[in-house]
């Protein structure tokens, strides 16, 4: 796998890109502020983004001229449409561990990293679980209800109650 630089201008977004990042478009900015640009975006071989629309938004905000890239040019056209997809649906299907993600969120206030700017509000207790799911009671189901879903707060999870 190659890694190219290419210019951010020559990038062309995905015309029907079902995803909406505009809320992403922030948080990615301050990582790449942060971190660096760690994650290249992918291309076909006409230099349409496959991967990275955000990332790619976020690099423009910036004022960058160049950004990493990986061509995917060894994918037919079918493949490279179903790893768009695929690739913004996989990250949907993870979940937290919120004892875990407490520790994590704690260890980078002790660092003086504010997590806020990557889209943490704050730290996660078990009171604010708890708080958050009492207040979210699901409706007693009938032959007349249909399941819903709850969206958390803090990470934006989506349960079904």
């Amino acid at each position: 796998m190659n890694i190219v630089d290419k210019p951010v201008d020559s990038l062309i977004p995905y015309e029907n890109n079902p995803r909406k990042n505009g809320a992403a478009v922030k948080p990615v900015m301050n990582s790449i502020k942060q971190f660096g640009f760690k994650v290249p975006i992918v291309v076909d071989s006409s230099d349409v983004v496959v991967a990275g629309h955000t990332r790619l938004l976020a690099a423009k905000e910036l004022g960058m001229e160049k950004v990493p890239c990986i061509v995917a040019d060894d994918l037919t056209e079918d493949q490279i449409n179903a790893f768009r997809l695929a690739d913004n649906k996989v990250s949907e299907l993870s979940s937290w561990d919120f004892g875990k993600l407490e520790e994590e969120l704690a260890r980078m206030e002790i660092a003086e990293i504010d997590m806020e700017q990557f889209g943490f509000s704050s730290l996660i207790s078990d009171d604010d679980i708890s708080d958050f799911f009492d207040s979210h009671e699901p409706e007693e189901e009938t032959h007349e209800t249909k399941k819903h879903t709850v969206t958390c707060p803090h990470c934006g999870e989506v349960f079904e109650p």
